[in-house]
């Protein structure tokens, strides 16, 4: 995927043209014509001749004005690439609203809508707060699904989702008591703060009962000579390397920069690491209010701090010193301002976002203009990542459609986000509201990836990942997503989605019950409007004439004399586009 710099647009300078009036010539002829009449020709004394200046007439200057650019709206499948970059689906409402509104209007309305139920309030109200369920990890499962499925903020979100990729927790190495509501808490942490700031949000991670557990900071202590035990350095690496700054100093437009040899500048070395885990010391639950498993507010309250148990000597990291027998609490402030205050943390989570978005390949312009939002949101506010996801989806690059004929640029979707988007676009729901949707980890029979089950704390995928053996990486570009991809994941998805589109997933145990289809029969009968149809929703339009045609002699194969025939012709449309690679490879 092409690193490719984009010209931002000539800009029109209108110059004022002043006509500036040249009165020299005419106050000389009128001084003449005067002298003649008072002389009365040529012999007369004359003692004094009266000169009469004429009034000075000041010509306005000429303003030019310049021309009002009308940006036309934007087509339908502009409309279309726009939400499915924004959030999970686009519904011919949604197009029409985009087209009328214009992009910046619809996103910043959708920016500032409030939040829906959180996680946490849906397993309350579901009952998984009882004994049955206490050491069940399923229902984390079931919350997230109805979470990115069934939620009308749909940008927030998206955005929680994508965050959840750089901020990794997994329900999978959390095993505690009630660990179902502290993987919702920990999403509620991400999607209340995915609009907010950076620092505070940095800080609720720090401190969440999840992340605790995950990575170790839940009962770290200081060290102890006797016993030859030092804290734990395992939060205070990911904090820098994975959550905020990286490996490597960066530029503002997210290149490495390099010593006089060539080689890039590492970030931190060993001892920071060390001197910056005992910030991270004293740490537990905070068990005020909570009743254990009817209502754990242990996995929901910030963790505490146990002052006896914090180490209280100096922190030097990041060219910042935490003083010795500094107060545990305000050591961590100092910790996370000096982390949020390094010039690397704009352009490293500023791409991550444009990656998971956009594209995998964002040109070093694209990241520099919106890792200059992250540094200054217009208001002189570092870190508020509502206008940086603005600056995301509305960046000329973000929004250019010459992007669509260059074959590198974009990304592919993740296996989670094509079901979600189907079951979304065609309005599949759960019966009882149950969303009994689990793990889709396996790869040969389901996804291969399943939303807060990463294996790792590096995500299902590294941000720099590059195939190998391919023609991406004898270019130098990554793509992120292809580190899931390969023969087992592909035939594991087909077969996925095909019995999904189908009958749904666990429909019987309130699963997915398959969509009714109902705009979609309506033109059945009609393989090009269906496939179009099809091509804006999911696509964008982006199908190509050759994929759209064999799609369409495929399904007029399928007769539909019969209602179970125009469904089985609709269910293997939508397969066949979702299948296909300009579907997969979202632009």
């Amino acid at each position: 995927m092409n690193t490719h710099l984009i010209d931002e647009g000539q800009r029109t300078q209108a110059g004022e043209d002043s006509d500036a009036a040249d009165l020299a010539g005419a106050a000389s002829a009128t001084a003449a014509l005067l002298l003649a009449a008072c002389g009365g020709g040529g012999g007369g004394d004359v003692s004094t001749a009266i000169v009469q200046t004429p009034p000075v007439v000041v010509t306005p200057p000429v303003v030019v004005t310049p021309p009002v650019v009308v940006t036309p709206p934007p087509t339908a499948q502009e409309a279309s690439r726009f939400l499915l970059q924004a959030q999970f689906s686009a519904s011919d409402s949604e197009i029409g609203a985009v087209q009328s509104q214009g992009y910046a209007v619809w996103l910043n309305a959708q920016l500032n809508a409030p939040a829906t139920r959180t996680g946490w309030d849906w397993l309350m109200s579901k009952g998984f707060n009882t004994a049955t369920y206490a050491a069940s990890v399923f229902p984390a499962d079931y919350m997230v699904w109805n979470q990115i499925i069934a939620s009308a903020d749909g940008v927030r979100k998206r955005v929680a989702l994508a965050l959840s990729e750089i901020f990794v927790v997994s329900s999978s190495g959390v095993p505690i008591p009630s660990r179902s509501f502290a993987m919702a808490q920990y999403w509620d942490v991400l999607a209340a703060g995915a609009l907010g700031n950076y620092r505070a949000l940095l800080e609720e991670i720090t401190l969440n009962p999840a992340m605790g557990v995950f990575l170790n900071t839940k009962g770290n202590q200081k060290a102890d000579p006797a016993t030859g035990r030092a804290p734990d350095e395992n939060y205070a690496r990911e904090v820098l390397q994975l959550f905020s700054i990286g490996l490597y100093q960066l530029n503002l437009d997210g290149s490495n920069k390099q010593d006089g040899s060539g080689k890039p500048v590492e970030t931190y070395d060993q001892a920071s690491i060390s001197s910056l885990a005992q910030v991270f010391t004293g740490y537990d639950y905070d068990t005020t209010g909570s009743t254990r498993i009817t209502n754990p507010l242990e996995v929901r309250n910030r963790m505490r701090l146990n002052a006896s148990l914090h180490s209280a000597g100096q922190a030097d990291f990041l060219g910042t010193t935490v003083p010795a027998n500094t107060d545990g609490a305000a050591a961590l402030r100092l910790a996370l301002d000096a982390i949020f205050n390094h010039a690397n943390v704009g352009p490293f989570i500023s791409k991550q976002l444009i990656q998971r978005l956009v594209t995998s390949n964002p040109s070093p312009a694209f990241v520099a203009r919106v890792a200059g939002v992250f540094n200054n949101n217009g208001a002189g506010v570092r870190g508020d990542l509502k206008t940086v996801v603005a600056a995301v989806l509305l960046d000329a690059e973000a929004r250019d459609a010459a992007k669509l004929a260059v074959p590198a640029w974009g990304k592919q979707r993740e296996p989670m986000l094509r079901l979600v988007q189907w079951a979304r676009t065609f309005g599949a729901t759960s019966p009882g509201d149950a969303w009994a949707v689990n793990d889709l980890s396996d790869p040969a029979t389901r996804l291969g990836q399943s939303p807060l089950r990463s294996q790792s704390v590096f995500n299902f995928f590294r941000p720099g990942y590059v195939p190998p053996n391919t023609t991406l990486a004898t270019q130098g570009l990554t793509a992120p997503e292809f580190q899931l991809t390969n023969e087992s994941t592909v035939a594991g998805y087909l077969n996925f989605m095909l019995t999904t589109i189908r009958a749904g997933f666990n429909n019987n145990n309130g699963g997915l019950a398959p969509p009714a289809y109902a705009a979609e029969l309506a033109l059945a009968n009609d393989p090009a409007a269906l496939t179009d149809r099809l091509n804006l929703l999911l696509c964008a339009g982006q199908l190509g004439a050759a994929t759209l045609a064999t799609i369409r002699t495929s399904i007029a194969t399928i007769s539909t004399a019969t209602a179970a025939g125009a469904l089985n012709r609709v269910q293997a449309a939508i397969l066949l586009v979702m299948a296909s690679p300009e579907y997969l490879v979202q632009k």
